[in-house]
């Protein structure tokens, strides 16, 4: 059996890429279940409800020499602890390669895509094998969710095309009033606690010598997060001595204005920030404009300020 699973504090592209991954490879003859590495968000949860699913089984470990398929990330920093133990068989992913090593050959596929769903839609034609409809929902709201309703500079041609066919399929007629469904889901943020808040959508990035953990939280209403920053700040610091990083920054990303506040915790932090984007921190917040991507704009910034 194949355990397929996607990053540390999943977002929705990881949750319904292991499921429909999960799916395709038991379809395809290799029986393969599918888990979460961590707690759904508040978007992710409304998409599987909408769907009729009942959420992957939370996962926190595997027996060494364990047989498992990686989608929608790569890197050992946003995977189980042990995945050098592990006995990763594929990999189904739309970010650039990084330390991952295999025990054997194993069948990778990735792609400059928006998103791991229309990297998915391609497996399934490829296999020839139909999109069921509650597939095709999954699908459709990854895509929707990771490109923003194309909104976020990831997002490509395929990923359109993707979305305009798996649509109908799926039974969705408003794809807009759908994405915007999700979005109000993902903003209804209540009274979570500032540390979980952090890792909402929250991923842990080595640059050089260095390790830093970079959140966003993506919303259409992005006066309630700042009206939380002095709460995030401290979290955010406290997060910083407890996994010993060497940084911590938390995108605010403005949905409906494609904007994006940064909250920045201290000097450290501002200092590689005003080298990286040119941007000044005043007040524990660095506006970064339309800089909305982290995987398109914001590592690359900080990858390329790390490695001069």
């Amino acid at each position: 059996m194949i355990s397929v699973f996607g990053h540390l504090n999943p977002d929705t592209d990881a949750v319904t890429a292991a499921l429909v991954y999960a799916h395709l490879l038991s379809r395809s003859g290799t029986p393969a279940t599918a888990y979460r590495l961590g707690d759904l968000n508040l978007e992710t949860a409304y998409v599987l409800r909408e769907a009729g699913l009942d959420a992957p089984e939370l996962l926190f470990s595997l027996p060494a020499g364990s047989l498992v398929a990686l989608v929608d990330h790569n890197e050992s920093a946003q995977s189980l602890p042990n995945l050098a133990e592990l006995d990763v068989r594929y990999v189904v992913d739309h970010h650039k390669l990084g330390d991952l090593t295999t025990s054997q050959p194993a069948s990778l596929r990735f792609e400059p895509l928006g998103c791991t769903a229309t990297l998915l839609l391609k497996l399934h034609r490829e296999a020839g094998l139909s999109i069921e409809p509650v597939d095709a929902r999954l699908l459709l709201s990854a895509i929707l969710s990771d490109t923003l309703h194309f909104r976020s500079p990831t997002t490509t041609v395929a990923d359109r095309d993707a979305a305009a066919f798996l649509a109908p399929i799926a039974g969705i007629d408003d794809v807009a009033g759908y994405a915007m469904q999700m979005f109000a889901a993902k903003s209804n943020l209540g009274d979570i606690a500032a540390d979980k808040l952090l890792k909402m959508d929250y991923k842990v990035f080595p640059f050089g010598t260095q390790t830093w953990g970079i959140g966003v939280v993506e919303t259409t209403n992005p006066a309630y997060v700042f009206g939380r920053q002095a709460e995030l700040l401290s979290a955010m610091q406290a997060e910083k001595a407890a996994a010993q990083l060497d940084g911590v920054l938390l995108g605010v990303v403005d949905i409906l204005n494609e904007t994006n506040r940064m909250l920045v915790p201290s000097e450290t932090e501002a200092g590689v920030v005003q080298a990286a984007f040119g941007v000044e921190t005043q007040g524990g917040l660095a506006d970064l404009g339309q800089l909305i991507s982290r995987k398109k704009q914001i590592i690359p910034a900080l990858e390329a300020y790390f490695s001069t």
